[in-house]
This record gives structure tokens, sequence and C-alpha cells, in this order.
């Protein structure tokens, strides 16, 4: 990250990544909780995209905040609405919980600022892209998906089906 842009970005978003993560786990509703969670994917995408990793990034907003995420608003909605808000955490695990994390990061500022880690080399990003990837994974060579893939395919057929046939019997 050589550009002043791309440094201020960053931290932006490592910052938001931060607030939204401690947001999610600090709110006491659980659908705000996970559209906190929404964001910090979205945020981790972005540092994805950041670092030139545009395959990563897109699979990070389609499979996770896509698919992931939409799967626990759905069930969060079709579950019953009595678990909606969390219990109040009491003082003494509150103070565990912040006595742990000072003493995790005093670990981890102590590592960091102790050792002198190596440097890396300023290194062309190296770009693929999609068609190579896509022609890689579903291949049928010797490091080929095809095989798991399909079998992905089936057992998510049969879920629906499933999923089908318990809500007709409703």
């Amino acid at each position: 990250m050589g550009s002043t842009l791309e440094t201020v970005v960053f931290y932006f978003l490592a910052a938001f990544i931060i607030a939204m993560s401690i947001m999610t786990v600090t709110t006491q509703r659980i659908v705000r909780s996970a559209t906190y969670l929404l964001f910090v994917l979205f945020g981790t995408a972005g540092i994805y995209f950041l670092l030139g990793y545009t395959f990563l990034g897109s699979v990070q907003i389609m499979v996770y905040a896509g698919g992931i995420v939409v799967l626990y608003v759905f069930s969060i909605l079709l579950t019953s609405g009595e678990g909606d808000r969390a219990e109040k955490a009491k003082r003494s695990r509150l103070l565990a919980g912040l006595s742990t994390m000072i003493a995790g990061l005093a670990i981890i500022l102590f590592i960091t600022l102790k050792h002198n880690f190596m440097q890396t080399a300023n290194l062309a990003p190296l770009e693929i892209n999609i068609h190579a990837i896509g022609n890689a994974l579903l291949s049928s060579d010797k490091y080929g998906y095809v095989l798991p893939f399909e079998a992905v395919s089936i057992l998510l057929l049969a879920c629906i089906i499933g999923g089908i046939m318990i809500a007709r019997k409703r």
C-alpha cells in the first residue's frame, strides 16, 4: 500500500470493521446484530477489493453477505419472537470480558513492539481472471472440483425438496 489514499481507505475500513464487530456482539436486538454482521462482511469485502483480490471480494459479497446473512435474518424472523432480545450482561461478566480484552491487547502490543518483523517485498499484484478460476474449479482434471460441486448441488436440491415438503404439511 504505497499511496496515501490506499492507506486512508484501509484504516477507514479497518476502523469500520472493528466498530461494526463490536456493535454486532454488544447490541441486544438480534436483527440489528445480523445487520451489523452484514456491514462487517461488506467491510471485509472492501479490504479484499483494496488488496486487488476481486474474485475473493465478489465471493465474500455473494456468499456471505448475500446468502448467509439472509439465511440468518430469515431464521430469526421465522422463529418465535420471544428470543429477539438478549439478556442484560452481568457486571462481573462484563468486567471479566473487558479485562481479558485488555490483557490480549497488551500481549499483542508487547509482541509487536518487541520483535522486528521482516519487511515484505513490494510485488506487483497477480491478477487471474475469473474465467481461469472457473475452468480450474469445475474441470474434471486431477485437481478439479466438478464431482464435489455436483454432490453439493444434489444435496441442496434434496434440502429444497425437504423444505417444500415440510412447509406443505403445515
